[in-house]
This record gives C-alpha cells, structure tokens and sequence, in this order.
C-alpha cells in the first residue's frame, strides 16, 4: 500500500513534452535529427557562472518538473494509470579491453513504464535514469577511471509519433543538452567546433562519432546529458498496445563520448521494449 501511494503522489505542473519527428528538423538550410532542449553549460564542460542550469519551469524546452522521480510526468495520467504496469532496476556491467573482459559493475539503470487507454488504444511512457557507483573500469591504468555517460540511447520507435521530455527532479542531474531520432551519439567538448544540432550526411550510423553529423534513425532516440553521478530521468511518450511488456538485452546504449578527452565506449543495458 505504501509503494502505492508513493506513486499516486503527485503536485506537478507538467506540460512541455516535445515532438521528435522522424523526419527530422529545420536548422537553417540544414535538417538535423536533434532537437535542442537545454544548450547551458556546453554541454556539460561549463563550470563556475558557465555551469549547466537546471530547469525550473515547464516553459524550458523538454523540461518536466514531476514530484518524484516515480510520479508519472503527464497529468492525463489519472486514478490507476499513475502506477507504473512496469519499474525495474538493473545493474550496468562494463565487460571489454578495459575491464580486460571482466564483469565491473558501474552503476544502475532504474527504470519506469506507464499506461493509459485512449480513444485510439493506448499510451505509454517510457522513463530511465542512472546512478553511478564510482568503480574503476580502466584495469589497465594508473588510479581510477570512472565512467561518464554523455548520452542514453533506445530502441524500438520506428513507425511511431514520439514526444520526449526530462527531468531533473528530485537530484542535482546536469539537464538533457538534446534529444535526437537518431542511432549515433556526437561527442560534444568544450571547443568551440562542436555543433549543438548537428546535420545529417554523415551516410555511416557509428554508435559514437567526433563527426558532427548524425543521420536520421527513426528506432533510436538518443539523450544527451552528463551522468558522472546521477542522470536525470529520460522519457518518451508514443503510442502503444495492451500486450505485457518485453525486454531486450540492447534495448538501451550508454554511450561516453569522450567529452573530455576519455575514450568512446558504448554498454549495452536490458531494458523494456516499447510495445
């Protein structure tokens, strides 16, 4: 009853889902897979007066302020359909090179699914966060490597109409910078050649690219934010059926795209398949 309530509990101004066309979107005389939600900080590189801002108001572009992290981030979510009909929280385990093909556990994923009936059928959101744990995962360098992840990716959106949104709320996560319909992640660091909405023509789908392109993919979505610590919770909102929900074993890609100088790794994290 207690955990019932903990997800019935509400007290949320929560209006600024965002659509994110397969098409992609104008940037000039460019389309771009990305959309741009929150630029401050560069990217996660600012510090000081520089430093990413938190957003503190539905008007800010993607920007959701739920009550919880567990609190379903849509008002037309009422009675029952509040309750998650799916919430899991699995481990992240780098096994590669650098763990010289060793189970690391370097943090948790935590995710949340949500439903409702519609006119059409149905609605769901899919919501995901990470938790870092601080274990080395280079074994083959002096002192300690921490994984930071710079973008979150999943799977399973082609032939569907897509919103997305983030929170940072309750923690101190840095803002998701953007949000693309797109496979590839584009590193983004402190100089000034890097591209906020990066244009498609790269003609290649790298998981991870310093190119500042990225083609369009309408089965990925692709976050970016800085988790070192705690990520925000990364949603999408489309259309779905009654079946029960499944999983995959690469549904989601945690991707550290060398921001700062660290080398590009993807991992590969079980999570819900939309349905």
């Amino acid at each position: 009853m207690l955990s019932t309530l903990i997800f019935l509990a509400s007290g949320q101004a929560m209006a600024d889902w965002e659509n994110l066309p397969a098409t992609g979107v104008s940037v000039g005389s460019d389309t771009s897979a990305y959309i741009l939600c929150n630029p401050t900080g560069n990217f996660g590189s600012g510090s000081a007066s520089g430093a990413p801002v938190q957003p503190t108001s539905v008007t800010e572009a993607c920007a959701l302020l739920p009550a919880t992290d567990a609190a379903v981030p849509d008002s037309n979510f009422t009675g029952l359909n509040r309750i998650p009909i799916g919430s899991k929280t699995r481990s992240i385990y780098m096994n590669n090179s650098y763990t010289n093909y060793t189970d690391i556990n370097i943090g948790v994923m935590r995710e949340y699914v949500w439903r409702r009936p519609t006119n059409d059928g149905y609605e769901c959101i899919y919501g995901m966060k990470v938790t870092m744990n601080f274990n080395d995962y280079d074994l083959n360098q002096p002192y300690s490597q921490f994984f930071e992840i710079n973008d979150l990716a999943r799977k399973g959106w082609s032939g569907k109409t897509v919103n997305v949104a983030y929170s940072t709320v309750p923690t101190s996560a840095d803002p998701t910078y953007r949000i693309g319909r797109t496979f590839t992640s584009i590193q983004h660091s402190a100089g000034v050649s890097y591209i906020a909405q990066p244009p498609v023509g790269l003609d290649s789908s790298p998981a991870i690219t310093s190119t500042q392109k990225a083609d369009l993919n309408s089965d990925w979505i692709v976050f970016t934010t800085r988790a070192d610590v705690v990520s925000g919770m990364q949603y999408v909102r489309t259309e779905c059926s009654a079946n029960d929900l499944t999983t995959a074993s690469d549904a989601i890609r945690l991707r550290q795209t060398s921001r700062d100088g660290q080398p590009p790794i993807e991992i590969e994290v079980e999570g819900f398949l939309p349905n």
